[in-house]
């Protein structure tokens, strides 16, 4: 019997693929979605001619369900909004702001809402203001993240506690094994970010795919909680990054120090030393690049076989 996720969404599989900058472009959208699970177009790095780009070209690759994720802090979003508008898109995930400022204008317009917390306060909230469901994403995910430091483990059964909404989890999840754990712990879907930017179907660079699978435990870190927390990986500009906390750097000079474009030249251009490496912790698990579709396959096949172990116990 589909869960509610699968419902919700029309798709066959309780797997959402993240919409991540620079990684999350029309093919791997189209690619997951294609193989049973929902894929996401990441609208945080492209520009609204771009985007609606994507969204056309991800039309014509799948037939099946697809989405937008909107970072709420990025600078032209109403441009995006009426994009994804006029282009008819059906589902949005909202990340990185107030659940409140854009759900009741979407759904006015026939638009599933799904919103990204990191705690129990903002689930609340985007239960109160008529969110569809909501990603619960622990410390370990990559990329932008929440300030608490709370574990996947952790924050599903917190959140399960006080929210009622369809919960997806996210953070850490990178195989069927922890598709299960996220699931066993009262998640009604999983979001997997690390493990479909090392897909061929991703839109990042060569390099910084190479770069996901060598890496090992210890090998990323959140940091600039003064920004926006994120997790990256050690390269040189991690290092600066370092370097000017240990001389106490004011807000506005580790602004200086990010810059712009820091994430494109990392994840898009490949600059592995100067660029914005993004990636969760789950990438030390990851050694092989593999397409999308078969990515989600294996995660389903040894998902159905440890619950399979479970339920002979």
């Amino acid at each position: 019997m589909a869960g509610r996720i699968e419902k919700l969404f029309g798709i066959k599989y309780p797997i959402i693929q993240a919409g991540m900058i620079w990684c999350s472009g029309w093919e791997l959208a189209a690619a997951v979605s294609n193989s049973g699970g929902l894929g996401i177009i990441g609208s945080g790095s492209m520009y609204p001619d771009v985007l609606r780009e994507q969204i056309k070209q991800c039309k014509l690759a799948t037939e099946k369900p697809f989405g937008v994720n909107v970072p709420l802090l990025y600078p032209d979003i109403e441009k995006h909004m009426d994009i994804i508008v006029e282009e008819e898109v059906k589902i949005v995930f909202t990340s990185a702001g107030n659940p409140a400022t854009w759900t009741s204008w979407l759904k006015e317009r026939g638009i599933t809402v799904v919103h990204v917390v990191a705690n129990t306060k903002f689930a609340k909230k985007c239960e109160e203001v008529g969110v569809d469901a909501i990603v619960a994403e622990g410390f370990e995910a990559g990329g932008h993240n929440g300030r608490e430091e709370t574990t996947t483990m952790v924050l599903i059964p917190m959140i399960k506690e006080v929210c009622g909404l369809p919960l997806i989890a996210a953070g850490g999840i990178g195989s069927g094994k922890a598709m299960a754990a996220a699931l066993c712990l009262g998640a009604d879907a999983v979001q997997v970010g690390s493990r479909f930017a090392a897909s061929v179907e991703s839109s990042a660079h060569e390099n910084f795919k190479n770069t996901i699978i060598q890496t090992g435990d210890g090998a990323t870190e959140l940091t600039l909680k003064e920004l926006v927390p994120v997790r990256l990986i050690k390269n040189a500009f991690y290092h600066q990054v370092q370097e000017a906390y240990k001389r106490d750097a004011s807000v506005e000079e580790l602004k200086a120090l990010l810059g712009h474009g820091r994430a494109k030249k990392g994840m898009y251009l490949g600059d592995l030393e100067e660029g914005e490496l993004e990636i969760g912790q789950v990438s030390a698990t990851i050694h092989e690049i593999k397409p999308a579709g078969e990515i989600l396959k294996e995660m389903v096949e040894e998902y159905n076989y440890v619950i399979g172990k479970i339920e002979t116990l």
